[in-house]
């Protein structure tokens, strides 16, 4: 338990270090990368996503994200018993990853004046804030996320009646999910920004409401439900829609 709990924390903080950090670089003002665009930020979320795949992987299975976890158990691939310690593991680790993006690129928060650019570098903000696309943006963007996992967690290769055979991708087995969480980003991710992960929302967002930061405006909390619930409710729509169809 404290393996698995400790493995899902410091996934989550890498995670949320390295993506938050990327939107910083790009917006924030005087930095290297400023102005970097789109892209930039996608790519990195991925390469993100893949960091903290590597450093948890082989202890807890690398979840990093609520919604996979809570996914994954609907779909009975993962028992309900952890599902507790899993996503508390994850909301501490994606506090710890925000904060160090504070700590990192501090003096360049004190240089920006925009308010928005600020949330921003926390979590997640509608192009345009539209409750119910917003929110069916978000279930869409999970639940691609979710039913991929699905569909790729069990091994092409399987073998009977062999005895100390080991096989596996290692490392390169995280890099299918990091791809798919950058084609997200650079497809689905315009409206939202594509949380698709209360752990990348939630948690940062609360680290941005009590860090203090010069001119910050408020963490925009009427929002702050809909990258948590509607991830949510895209994984359950795919671990229910991978139990029904004949796929498994």
């Amino acid at each position: 338990m404290l393996k698995e709990f400790f493995a899902e924390l410091l996934g989550t903080m890498f995670l949320i270090l390295l993506g938050d950090a990327v939107v910083a670089n790009v917006v924030l003002n005087k930095t290297k990368g400023n102005s970097s665009g789109w892209i930039v930020i996608s790519l990195a979320w991925g390469l993100a996503v893949y960091v903290g795949i590597v450093v948890a992987g082989p202890y807890s299975g690398a979840h990093l994200n609520p919604a996979v976890t809570t996914g994954l158990a609907v779909a009975g691939v993962f028992p309900w018993a952890k599902v507790w310690y899993y996503i508390i593991a994850q909301m501490l680790g994606g506090a710890i990853g925000a904060f160090l993006v504070w700590v990192f690129y501090y003096h360049h928060f004190n240089q920006t004046e925009g308010k928005m650019d600020k949330l921003n570098c926390f979590c997640t903000s509608p192009a345009i804030a539209k409750t119910g696309n917003n929110f069916l943006s978000e279930i869409i963007g999970t639940f691609v996320l979710l039913f991929f996992i699905l569909s790729a967690h069990k091994p092409f290769l399987q073998a009977d009646n062999l005895q100390n055979v080991e096989f596996g991708l290692g490392a390169i087995g995280g890099l299918p999910v990091a791809l798919l969480v950058t084609v997200i980003g650079l497809s689905l991710g315009g409206t939202t920004g594509y949380a698709i992960n209360p752990a990348r929302d939630l948690s940062p967002r609360f680290m941005h409401s009590i860090l203090p930061m010069k001119n910050k405006g408020d963490s925009n909390w009427s929002y702050g439900w809909i990258p948590v619930i509607g991830p949510l409710c895209g994984a359950v729509i795919a671990a229910i829609l991978y139990l029904i169809l004949p796929l498994k």
